[in-house]
């Protein structure tokens, strides 16, 4: 039996407890190429850990009985792996598999922020050309893709909590066009119907046939091609109609079905071939870019309700929340430029309510002055105030 032992470059606390995962990864056989099909399951297998970990690692070097296979600067995660075995390893088809089992130490967060959870609106993705979803009749593949994202993103152990809202086509063309002269109005009515302060949107570029795998003169083959898949995303603050995050992915997986063949991208069959594990890994990178783009971003909500010295937050145990938390009131004084598009505008207060009561969506806080709120308006913005923790304090 093999071991693997993962070099990971990041400063760590010998006095975290170390946690185990067993995790099954998968990588397609390219031409007959199984060794890197293995390394891309090893390296599949292992990135699932690190995300599965809540786990930030600046370099991976995977070895294997002394000699360097795979050397990686890409996957960031917020812990340390002590030790990683190979359980098990097999050749299915097209399709080559591992089953590690890795030690992990969980590491702090990095910035005071984290600690909040940032919800997150996942929308339906658009196909900007659906005449690519005829080979396999995969025209299913916006909402399929969008369901697997969400699900991904749902088991992860990270500050990003994803609500779901891929039953509806949208048209966010706009949206990721240069002009950037997009609606504001679809984010606020996402944001208002799914209670979160951010909201994901993405469209599908390309999911063309590429080059055919087989010989030709080999005609007793079966069939096989690769195809794209390519997805912008982006990332918009609610409070600010702001882009917070954008980022583009692509990929090339062997497409194995003849052209005649219906493809249901709904069924785990799906998502268990090369082209779809090449799409899960672009899954699981999102997973790991979303996280590490809103951890550090300020978590804030709107007022629901006001009751004399109390008001009502749309922020709750849900988001980090906790009795005794502090928040500060910003209102919402928006600016309409010449040709009707707003810009958000937000004013300081030097108002601040405690937390008294928590619930999992919201929250009553209570004004902390004996100077009564005044100038309080519904919708207005409340920021979380966090402080940076003391190194240290004398007593």
């Amino acid at each position: 039996m093999k071991h693997f032992l993962i070099i990971a470059l990041i400063i760590f606390s010998m006095q975290s407890k170390a946690e185990w995962f067993e995790v099954v990864g998968y990588g397609g056989i390219v031409d007959g190429d199984t060794t890197s099909a293995r390394q891309m399951a090893v390296k599949d297998a292992i990135t699932q850990a690190l995300i599965f970990s809540g786990a930030t690692v600046s370099s991976v070097q995977t070895v294997a009985d002394g000699v360097l296979e795979q050397d990686e600067l890409k996957i960031k995660t917020h812990g340390q792996i002590q030790h990683v075995n190979l359980i098990n390893e097999q050749q299915q088809g097209e399709q080559y598999s591992v089953t590690l089992h890795l030690d992990i130490i969980p590491q702090q967060s990095q910035c005071v922020e984290s600690k909040f959870n940032k919800q997150i609106t996942i929308t339906q993705s658009q196909l900007t050309h659906p005449e690519q979803a005829r080979l396999g009749q995969i025209f299913d593949m916006p909402e399929a893709s969008s369901q697997r994202l969400f699900n991904t993103l749902n088991e992860r152990n990270t500050g990003v909590k994803m609500i779901p809202y891929i039953d509806r086509k949208l048209d966010v063309r706009a949206f990721f066009a240069q002009q950037f002269d997009y609606n504001s109005h679809l984010i606020d009515t996402l944001s208002r119907n799914s209670n979160s302060q951010y909201v994901l949107l993405s469209q599908i570029t390309d999911i063309s046939q590429g080059r055919k795998m087989n010989n030709d003169y080999a005609f007793w083959e079966r069939e096989a091609y690769m195809r794209n898949f390519k997805i912008d995303f982006a990332l918009f603050d609610s409070q600010t109609n702001d882009q917070v995050w954008s980022q583009h992915y692509s990929a090339e997986g062997i497409w194995p079905h003849k052209k005649t063949k219906i493809v249901n991208v709904n069924s785990e069959e799906f998502w268990r071939t090369d082209y779809g594990q090449k799409i899960q890994t672009i899954f699981n990178k999102v997973s790991q870019d979303l996280d590490s783009a809103v951890s550090c971003l300020t978590t804030s909500g709107k007022i629901l309700m006001i009751d004399s010295d109390r008001v009502v937050i749309n922020l709750g145990k849900s988001h980090g929340l906790e009795s005794g938390q502090l928040l500060s009131i910003l209102h919402r004084s928006n600016l309409t430029a010449a040709n009707g598009m707003q810009f958000a505008h937000h004013i300081q207060t030097i108002e601040q309510v405690v937390v008294e009561q928590v619930n999992a969506q919201s929250a009553i806080a209570k004004n902390i002055s004996t100077r009564p709120l005044s100038n309080i308006q519904l919708n207005d913005v409340i920021k979380v105030v966090v402080k940076e923790p003391e190194l240290f304090t004398l007593e």
